[in-house]
């Protein structure tokens, strides 16, 4: 990922995060987008240079088709990686670039010896669920809600 694009990025991916974690239940919009911009001045206070974090950008020939976001840190067993984020293209989607993307995230991590790649998603997004357990994830935890 480029500096313009890691900035176009962060502009519409907080707004993005904020919005899904509002329609998740989890909190009203205003403290939804006040919680983005610390989560990501959090987890990237150097932008793409914050240590151990990894932005890419997918491409298919000269088309941007997506981006992945990953996090690697040692632990006592070896390297984990965590994808902060994934995302297709909204006009590319069911067409099998995010299977490819996971699939290249999977062989780079392979070879760096990484032990696991973990991922959250919201409950809501059930294409993205659905891709990631077909791509073998499975649920390590689950919170749930009921409104009232």
């Amino acid at each position: 990922m480029t500096d313009r694009q890691y900035l176009r990025y962060r502009e519409r991916a907080e707004e993005s995060y904020a919005q899904n974690i509002c329609d998740s239940g989890a909190m009203p919009l205003p403290e939804a987008r006040r919680k983005a911009q610390e989560d990501y001045g959090q987890l990237l206070p150097d932008g793409l240079a914050t240590e151990g974090h990894h932005l890419w950008t997918a491409y298919d020939g000269d088309d941007e088709v997506g981006m992945l976001w990953l996090h690697v840190e040692q632990k006592s067993d070896g390297p984990h990686a965590f994808g902060y984020d994934f995302e297709v293209r909204a006009d590319l989607r069911r067409k099998g670039y995010g299977r490819a993307m996971i699939q290249a995230v999977e062989k780079l991590c392979r070879e760096r010896g990484v032990v696991s790649i973990g991922l959250s998603v919201f409950g809501f997004n059930l294409p993205a669920r659905t891709l990631y357990e077909q791509m073998g994830f499975e649920v390590t935890a689950l919170q749930m809600r009921k409104r009232l």
